[in-house]
């Protein structure tokens, strides 16, 4: 039943060939990260380095790499967490169908975590400075922790019962930090973390800290779940495992995890805060340098035999994409219960994840009537960009259920398209101004501010889709290259952009009113101004990463036509959205030309990486 130790992990993956070993002598910076993207871009299995430059761990990357490969590891488990998650939903199914859930008590006893006296993590302490030094783009601020599981309890009640596991990045050196005593803790706003800080500061004293690598992958997948306020990771880990974690009480103020490979022990203290970052992050751009809490370190240990796991992150997909894949497996289910009405909601990991969720809804509010216009849809987007961390997503396309029954998410193409035909731009998009997004989204120009927008939309189709550029049109000067970029879909290349934050971008202006609602381009209800149009239209993924990490709604939504009446803006001709690089976005990532000629000749034939690559 699972894996109590990242050892035993590594021992079946290979046993069942899901992993490869590398011996050959590879560098912690750069190198390691380049040849991880490569073996998950070609579906590669999971990758041991043993000899990794002046580093005395192996290193585990590629762990997650594929659903398949999360399935497999979690073979054991899985179905009895959704078995919980059902009797969660509705817990009479235990009584109807009682075989069905035989398993479902030991599942539920696994979530209890176990307090004990020692452990394997205690066998040895190092300094802070010998750990692996992972540095993943070449303008990162330093070494990082890429699979953190970050511990705290919350200092009003304490105990496991109160605590919260969270995947935090984890700055190592670099920038002003002590290499020897200090770390940087990066961690966003709407996180667990954030709680347990605030209620240390208020009560005077230090928040205890304790960073767990490695371990039963269930406590990895558990640190990043998205579970609601009260409910325990640790719990969650233990059903994941098929066993109690088991959590340490005598070395510290602060529960161990007893099976971890390594722990980073200490405190951070009001009003410690030192710039953190560059890092090349999971939008496919560095997030700069800005003030974060400084962990003091005052212990590092590690178990015999251990193993470092990591993952890297860039434009999606990545490794991190499966995270979300299993995550809306698992809770995926849960959605209608939370929010009433709402069938289903997904986050399109190729477009940062929180720039973009699609939904699909309901109309029950006046079934008797003609689908004309959103109703019940503005209460459920209202209810989903108030739910979690979903209340940071940038933009939200709605539709009902009513009109496509078998209308899939998961195939955003026809789900963008279904939602072309119908939306009416002068009464279908609505904004909210003046609030908060993701932290490493800079589209605004202003930290974990911004706006969103809600694009809801029912009914029958009210239009056709072009599939062609219409003859004769003429774009104004400095804006070139039409591309069809998918049906109703059509992305321009337009000039630089040149204005200041917060000031209106003169080009788009002129181009929005170079045309009227009745112009041929309106056979494209949807325009994007873009830097380069080959590029957008390129892919879809191209085109949905461009678009919505590179626009802030409120001021990068722009429309033929536009008008404001009572308070809501909307447009009678195509909706036009700005998505140029503006000068105070963050740089897209761009691999280091030397160490790609590098892994080039490892990749070639003979070379040492040959056939893993």
């Amino acid at each position: 039943m699972g894996y109590r130790t990242l050892k035993a992990c590594v021992d079946d993956l290979k046993r069942h060939g899901h992993l490869v070993v590398v011996d050959a002598p590879v560098d912690a910076r750069l190198e390691i990260a380049e040849i991880q993207r490569r073996i998950y871009a070609n579906g590669g299995p999971a990758v041991l380095f043993t000899n990794v430059q002046r580093c005395k761990f192996p290193m585990l990357g590629n762990l997650f790499g594929s659903i398949e490969r999360a399935r497999f590891i979690f073979r054991d488990t899985l179905e009895t967490v959704r078995r919980l998650i059902e009797l969660k939903i509705d817990p009479n199914q235990l009584f109807k169908s009682p075989f069905r859930y035989a398993r479902a008590p030991l599942g539920a006893l696994s979530m209890l975590p176990k307090k004990v006296r020692g452990g394997a993590i205690f066998q040895n302490e190092i300094p802070l400075s010998e750990l692996p030094q992972l540095v993943s783009w070449p303008d990162d601020g330093g070494p990082y922790v890429t699979l953190p599981q970050v511990y705290t309890e919350d200092p009003r009640s304490g105990g496991l019962a109160h605590s919260n596991l969270g995947m935090y990045r984890v700055q190592l050196a670099g920038n002003q930090f002590n290499p020897f005593g200090e770390v940087g803790l990066h961690y966003q706003i709407h996180r667990g973390i954030g709680v347990h800080h605030a209620a240390a500061i208020a009560k005077g004293e230090p928040l205890r800290v304790n960073i767990f690598v490695g371990g039963t992958p269930s406590m990895t997948l558990s640190a990043v779940m998205p579970l609601p306020e009260g409910l325990s990771e640790l719990g969650f880990a233990g059903a994941l495992a098929g066993h109690r974690i088991q959590m340490a009480t005598s070395r510290s103020d602060l529960p161990i995890y007893a099976e971890a490979d390594f722990c980073i022990q200490g405190t951070i203290h009001a009003g410690e805060e030192k710039p953190e970052g560059p890092f090349g992050d999971h939008l496919g751009y560095y997030s700069l340098k800005h003030p974060f809490p400084t962990m003091r370190v005052e212990k590092v240990y590690h178990r015999n035999g251990a193993i470092w796991p990591f993952t890297v992150v860039g434009r999606p997909p990545q490794e991190d994409t499966t995270f979300g894949e299993l995550i809306h497996e698992i809770t995926g289910p849960v959605i209608p219960t939370v929010l009433p009405g709402v069938k289903e909601v997904h986050a399109v990991d190729v477009a940062g994840v929180h720039p973009l969720l699609l939904a699909i809804g309901s109309e029950r509010y006046v079934p008797y009537e003609e689908r004309r216009r959103p109703k019940e849809l503005m209460t459920q987007a209202s209810a989903i960009l108030g739910q979690g961390q979903m209340s940071l997503a940038k933009y939200l396309w709605i539709s009902a259920e009513q009109d496509a029954p078998d209308l899939n998410l998961h195939e955003i193409a026809p789900f963008l398209l279904h939602m072309l035909r119908r939306v009416n731009w002068r009464r279908d998009i609505h904004f909210l101004t003046e609030t908060t997004i993701d932290t490493l989204d800079y589209s605004s120009g202003e930290f974990n501010h911004g706006s969103k927008a809600i694009i809801a939309a029912v009914g029958p189709p009210i239009r056709e889709l072009s599939t062609e550029l219409p003859l004769g049109l003429n774009l104004p000067d400095g804006f070139h290259t039409p591309k069809v970029a998918m049906p109703g879909v059509l992305a321009v290349c337009g000039p630089k952009y040149t204005a200041a934050h917060q000031e209106v971008e003169p080009a788009i202006e002129r181009f929005a009113g170079a045309f009227s609602s009745s112009d041929p381009i309106n056979q494209f209800p949807l325009i994007l101004v873009v830097d380069d149009s080959d590029f957008a239209a390129k892919s879809l993924d191209n085109l949905l990463w461009v678009t919505f990490t590179r626009s802030n709604p409120a001021a990068d939504v722009h429309g033929i036509g536009s008008s404001t009446r009572q308070k809501h803006w909307g447009c009678e001709g195509s909706l036009i959205i700005d998505a140029r690089l503006k000068p105070w976005n963050a740089p897209p990532l761009i691999e280091d030309p030397a160490v790609t000629a590098k892994i080039d000749a490892m990749a070639a034939a003979g070379g040492p990486l040959a056939k893993f690559l």
